[in-house]
């Protein structure tokens, strides 16, 4: 039973903060360059446009 419940809890994202900018095409660039360098701190960034800004995410994978 123990066992089931931490495969369930693996791959888990709790949002630790958010960041909204101006939408600029170069951000994707710094989005992708922080998920391959911080990937083995459990970290994980997310990115959404919307309309004319961007809103930056920052996830921890459990």
């Amino acid at each position: 039973m123990q066992e089931e419940m931490q495969e369930q809890a693996k791959g888990k994202l709790e949002l630790l903060a958010t960041q909204r900018v101006e939408a600029n095409p170069e951000v994707y660039k710094i989005v992708d360059f922080l998920n391959k360098n911080l990937k083995r701190y459990h970290l994980m960034f997310g990115l959404a446009k919307r309309e004319e800004e961007m809103v930056i995410s920052v996830y921890e994978v459990e």
